[in-house]
């Protein structure tokens, strides 16, 4: 199998352009540059060495070969202007690769495209030759500004990287080109010099939304000469963060258009599926695709690991599997003591920290200058923190990293030798993004993907062919959302007043939103326009990414010292009173949550223990919008009214998870209001899977917790973005219902994908159910760790006679139907 493998029939909307194959390495700035002198580490050799321990060898559920692969060049097209080529050559790279000189084409053309290509294949390039040549031209004009282009990332981090990587590919343009970062970390003095004179502005979208479009007069003169906008790592743009982000795009677009500008997008994606569906969506332009990858690749050995089983036992007695954090602590350990570069990707910023701390102080017992070669990287860090631990991965000063996804989005770490996935971090594309870090110069590389004890995880390291032999992921949007887009009419209003032509450019559920925003006197209607009528600005009513409310500060309560922060919508289960809060591999327990003024209160302190929030949940239907028979059982899709609360905490000791006590908590409610897919079955059916009254709530609850682990095999989305409910007898159904619902004020496309994929993914569920080595159930297959009732009641054996009922009467899928992500 490739390494860039796409689906059949993905090809170029142009005539192809004529190629060479050719064998040697080289891709952008620092992707393009040659190998690096030095020996590296082959990739089969380390992971031998790391087998090499007591039992190791046995959690090698399999091994991916991944062969190298040639790269292909193409010739520039002759409108690049020959000083961009020269600067290119200057930095080492003589001939781009054929998927370069293509997306370059397009947009010289003026034809908005999306290079949709494997990880360290020179994306960066492919939009710059053509963006830096425009700016050149630009700069030649005998008045005015001369040509602007906006570049958006997803995270500051990846903004600051390509700043540096266009600086240097520019310097011999001289001041033809002037990149600035835009973004919360830019010192206001700063910000009027990027306003009027900076032609490459590199910001993100929540800049985007809060500060340049809500002051666009003061951009005029930038957004009047905008030629390009690009929209980096597009395949983030997911979700309810994605459809926002679709919004804002338009709000630009709208502005672009009131200063006589109509910019072309050139986006980069990861491989996705349908790409250019996706950008079209999210732009709202016709986009053209680039899939055909052209450059080389190293070898990639990628092996799945499941961590043994341990003599101890948990809630229910259930055995109890090392968790994959003391699993990966393990691992770096042992890679920084091979001297093998390495960031291993954890799915929470506790883990990160926790994998951190333990990794230091195992390799302080084996060389006291390894411990400070360590450290994590997460989001919530202060500014000056991030940027000092991303110099010192640039300069090599740090050998292993533990990271969030925070680090996954395109920061060059070339050199990296190995990298390890503290568990499937929910998609296809994520999954390779995360495995590409490695190997980013050629040189062979290693990937480790550390299973969690979680029913998806567990199916995956033994199914290996749902993660190499399946295609990645459709990227999910809906712009449409009217929770997302009541807010973006708001802020459009505000910038400029909205007119019966801005209609089409929101979506077709903008009228009836206009009028439900009269009525609530948030808009008010003079003559043909709408116009905003507060005081406050419009978009700092709503974060983009399904934030609920000012951040949380979290404060030693001391010193008065800022650590960070955390997301309102995360505070109930992260800094509540008696949590456990790692920052920089140092541990603090929270003595004070204060809910009205966004405060955490925190002092050092060291627990030999971690904290896991518990709750409880309810839930109510609205409305149902799609309904289909299951023999007798009925699965929906609609919307619901899901109440959730805090309640208590467990205290987990490190290293093993066995719980040691739990305590209550006195929070709020919160409530959310979001789409949901539901099944019910009747007593006949019940009868037949031969499960008795006494056995129906744990056979609902078990199938509720391995369905919500499966699903993100079948939709793009993560566990953490999706919740269920499990009830005997529902007021609103009067039958037995599982309920599985998106985790974002009006739904993210989760559970509609859910809906159209049931028969697949119920049937997934149940084998992974019946798959698992235990008796009567584990983490692996029917347990959940964010399980609001303590696992209890689970009962394995009949949530498998259950869906096996169920699953005897559903419908063959229709040939040719479309879900509304698809269309």
């Amino acid at each position: 199998m490739a390494f860039n493998h796409l689906p059949a029939g993905a090809h170029d909307a142009l005539t192809p352009l004529s190629v060479t194959p050719v064998t040697h390495s080289m891709s952008m700035a620092h992707d393009q540059l040659p190998p690096e002198a030095g020996v590296h580490p082959a990739p089969r050799a380390v992971l031998d060495r790391l087998a090499a321990g007591a039992g190791r060898a046995a959690r090698i559920t399999h091994t991916e070969h991944l062969p190298p692969r040639p790269g292909r060049h193409a010739p520039w097209p002759e409108k690049i202007r020959p000083e961009v080529t020269d600067a290119i050559r200057a930095a080492g790279i003589a001939r781009p690769w054929a998927h370069q000189a293509l997306m370059a084409e397009h947009a010289l053309r003026g034809e908005s495209a999306v290079v949709a290509t494997g990880t360290a294949s020179g994306k960066s390039l492919a939009y710059l030759a053509p963006v830096l040549s425009t700016l050149l031209d630009g700069s030649e004009a005998p008045n005015g500004r001369g040509a602007t282009a906006l570049y958006l990332a997803p995270t500051k981090a990846l903004a600051a990287d390509q700043r540096r990587a266009v600086s240097e590919l520019a310097a011999p343009l001289g001041k033809a080109v002037r990149p600035a970062v835009y973004d919360g970390d830019t010192p206001f003095e700063e910000r009027e010099w990027v306003r009027q004179y900076a032609n490459y502005a590199l910001t993100n979208p929540d800049m985007l939304h809060r500060s340049i479009l809500p002051s666009h007069p003061r951009w005029a003169s930038f957004l009047r000469a905008l030629r390009y906008v690009v929209v980096d790592e597009c395949h983030t743009y997911r979700g309810v963060f994605g459809s926002h982000v679709a919004q804002v795009l338009r709000r630009l677009r709208r502005l672009c258009a009131r200063y006589g500008s109509e910019p072309v997008f050139l986006l980069a994606s990861a491989t996705a599926s349908e790409p250019a569906a996706a950008a079209s969506r999210l732009t709202g332009v016709p986009v053209v695709e680039i899939t055909d990858d052209a450059s080389p690749r190293g070898e990639l050995v990628f092996a799945l690991w499941e961590p043994p089983l341990t003599e101890l036992h948990g809630e229910r007695g259930a055995p109890v599997r090392r968790t994959a954090t003391a699993e990966t602590a393990d691992l770096l350990t042992d890679l920084a003591v091979q001297g093998v570069r390495t960031v291993a990707f954890v799915r929470s910023r506790r883990g990160a920290e926790l994998i951190a701390l333990i990794a230091q102080e195992r390799l302080a017992a084996v060389d006291r200058s390894l411990p400070s070669r360590v450290a994590a990287y997460r989001g919530g860090y202060l500014p000056e923190e991030r940027r000092a631990i991303e110099r010192a991965l640039h300069t090599g000063e740090l050998l292993a990293l533990s990271a969030t996804t925070a680090l996954e989005l395109g920061v060059d770490v070339a050199g990296l030798d190995a990298v390890v996935l503290t568990g499937y971090p929910g998609t296809r594309a994520s999954l390779w993004q995360q495995a590409g870090r490695a190997g980013r110069r050629g040189q062979g590389a290693l990937a480790v993907l550390v299973a969690r004890d979680d029913p998806l995880d567990t199916y995956l390291v033994h199914h290996p062919d749902a993660l190499f032999r399946q295609p990645v992921e459709a990227t999910v949007l809906d712009p449409d959302n009217p929770y997302v887009l009541t807010p973006h009419l708001c802020a459009a209003a505000e910038e400029l007043p909205l007119t019966e032509a801005d209609l089409s450019l929101f979506g077709p559920e903008t009228r009836s939103l206009l009028t439900r925003l009269e009525l609530r006197k948030l808009l008010r209607r003079r003559g043909s326009a709408w116009h905003w009528t507060r005081r406050e600005r419009a978009a700092d009513l709503t974060g983009i990414r399904g934030e609920d409310g000012r951040p949380v500060q979290v404060v030693e309560e001391g010193t008065g010292r800022l650590l960070g922060t955390v997301d309102a919508s995360a505070a109930h289960t992260t800094v509540h009173e008696g949590a456990v809060h790692l920052h920089q591999g140092r541990s603090y327990l929270v003595r004070h949550l204060d809910l009205d003024d966004s405060v955490a209160l925190v002092e050092e302190a060291d627990p030999p223990y971690s904290t896991t929030a518990r709750d409880t949940t309810s839930i109510s239907i609205l409305e149902t919008v799609r309904e289909i028979p299951w023999g007798d059982a009925r699965l929906c899709f609609g919307s619901v009214e899901v109440t959730n609360q805090v309640v208590s905490f467990l205290r987990r000791r490190l290293i093993t998870g066995e719980v040691l006590g739990e305590s209550k908590l006195d929070l709020p409610p919160r409530t959310l209001r979001t789409r949901a897919v539901w099944w019910t079955v009747t007593e006949d059916q019940l009868d037949e899977a031969r499960i008795p009254q006494e056995a129906l709530g744990g056979a609902l609850h078990a199938a509720e917790h391995a369905s919500i682990g499966m699903l993100p095999l079948f939709a793009t989305c993560d566990r953490w973005d999706i919740g269920g409910v499990s009830v005997p007898l529902h007021p609103d159904t009067l039958l037995p219902t599982v309920f599985v619902y998106d985790g974002h004020p009006g739904g993210a496309g989760f559970a509609e994908r859910a809906f159209h994929t049931a028969a697949r993914w119920l049937t997934a569920t149940r084998e992974a159910i019946a798959s698992c080595e235990c008796d009567t159930g584990c983490p692996s297959c029917i347990q959940s760790p964010k399980c609001g009732n303590g696992n209890d009641p689970l009962d394995k054996r009949a949530a498998i006679r259950l869906l096996t009922r169920l699953l005897a009467d559903a419908p063959e899928p229709t040939e040719g139907s479309t879900t509304t992500e698809d269309r």
